[in-house]
């Protein structure tokens, strides 16, 4: 057994991601970097950035942080292919634009002292592995895949569309990437099936590591919901709609008399992409509140400014006809423990999430979640017992779980309870911590090459 706190010298982790911060794994970086150093690692942050909400100075304040313009320097790419969206799919960069990505983050390793780390801790698969090979090469790296190159993978091997030219370049590249790594960390044990599947890496040079939620901060407590949700919809709005600015969608005091009666507020917070399946989540309420002798309001919180995927959320609420369904947009996560503690119950219908966690921080505040029975959230969620889980896709099943939650505040309350010690027994952020800090260690030992088990304690 390797005791990751046993050295007492410190030492130190240079994390890397090419991504500007407007996701999950974002978040997860954040409250990483800032727990490893009370488990004996230093950490220094590379990160894409991107002027306003992905700010990465602003979003890792407190950290030691390098941002990278990825914009300015030409490179925005993503997992996900949005003809609208700045960021091209990285399957459709050629041979020049992948050396244009290389050379630019080797630079940004090289001036944060990446050859001098202990170990690297790379985000994703991206150039940055390509970099990091070219500036590094004796610093082992420990690979952490969040999903969506998953994804993209998955898309490649099933036939990737005409417009992905590069398409199998990228997937064997991504496969030598994961190969170099000393160690993987990977979201839940069964990701490691599909990781072998698609990255041919072996389930013994991959370690489960569940996103960690911060206990203290993500906690039932006592919140105004009138005044809180006056301030986010009529006093501060953030919510837009297709071709709209940020607040282009905004409510008066008058529009929030959904808030005033006995009904429990509905949540979802997310991203606009095609697989959040947000349209199919307001159809779905909007048949449910048919039936219903309360007013019940659903707040949709999130959607990065600009990006969203298949049909507005705004698009759809109009089409299906559903009343009391509230645009929010974009918040800061710092805002999410209050958001969460005014609302009774979180609903999140993603088809291919590969963790969830705003489920695990939803948990953690007492709400029991509605999700879809596949990936991540089935892992999370316990049904019956801390929330609801439906198959993916089906509108019927959806408006059955959203009835319980409306009609059943009983059993509500019973779930939102244990969701609370679940999500602190099974996921608490230090627990999150220690675990990457034992995989670091692993990585770095002499009696630890590539090609074996990582010595980490079992959580």
């Amino acid at each position: 057994m390797l005791d990751q706190d046993s050295d007492d010298s410190r030492r130190r982790a240079l994390i890397g991601v090419a991504f500007f911060p407007r996701g999950g794994s974002a978040h997860v970086i954040r409250a990483l970097a800032g727990a490893l150093p009370a488990h004996g690692w230093e950490t220094t942050v590379v990160s894409g950035s991107q002027p306003g909400a992905g700010d990465a100075e602003q979003f890792y304040a407190g950290l030691d942080v390098r941002a990278v313009p990825v914009a300015e320097r030409g490179l925005l790419a993503s997992y996900e292919d949005r003809p609208d969206a700045p960021d091209r799919v990285f399957a459709d960069l050629g041979d020049a634009a992948f050396e244009r990505q290389v050379t630019a983050w080797a630079g940004a390793l090289e001036q944060a002292g990446a050859a001098e780390a202990d170990v690297l801790h790379l985000h994703h698969l991206t150039p940055l592995h390509a970099a990091a090979e070219r500036v590094a090469p004796d610093v082992p790296v420990v690979g952490h895949l969040h999903g969506t190159e998953l994804l993209m993978l998955e898309r490649i091997a099933a036939g990737a569309p005409p417009s992905w030219r590069h398409a199998d370049a990228w997937a064997e590249r991504m496969r030598a990437w994961a190969d170099r790594c000393a160690l993987t960390i990977v979201l839940t044990e069964r990701q490691k099936e599909r990781v072998a599947a698609l990255l041919e890496l072996p389930p013994e040079r991959c370690v489960a590591v569940p996103n960690g939620v911060d206990a203290a901060q993500f906690a039932p407590a006592p919140v105004d919901r009138r005044a809180h949700w006056r301030r986010l919809l009529v006093e501060r709005p953030r919510g837009w709609r297709p071709g709209g600015h940020e607040g282009s969608v905004a409510y008066e005091v008058g529009d929030l008399t959904a808030f005033e009666g006995d009904g429990p507020v509905l949540l979802y917070v997310g991203r606009f992409t095609e697989v959040k399946r947000v349209g199919l989540l307001i159809r779905a309420f909007a048949r449910a509140q048919r039936n219903w002798d309360v007013r019940v309001p659903l707040v949709i919180v999130g959607g990065h400014p600009g990006e969203w995927e298949g049909e507005h959320p705004w698009e759809a609420i109009r089409a299906s006809g559903a009343r009391d369904v509230f645009l929010a947009g974009w918040q800061h996560h710092h805002e999410l423990p209050q958001i969460l503690n005014a609302a009774d119950a979180l609903i999140l219908p993603s088809v291919r999430e590969q963790f969830g966690s705003v489920l695990v921080e939803a948990m953690a505040c007492g709400l029991p979640p509605v999700a879809a029975d596949a990936l991540g959230p089935a892992e999370i969620v316990r049904p019956g017992e801390t929330g609801w889980l439906v198959e993916p896709d089906d509108e019927g099943a959806l408006v059955n779980a959203l009835t319980e939650v409306v009609e059943k505040p009983a059993e509500r309350r019973r779930r939102g309870a244990k969701a609370r010690i679940d999500a602190v027994a099974r996921f608490g952020r230090d627990a999150a911590a220690a675990r990457v800090a034992a995989t670091y260690a692993a990585a770095v030992s002499a009696d630890a090459p590539p090609s074996g088990a990582p010595a980490v304690a079992s959580s």
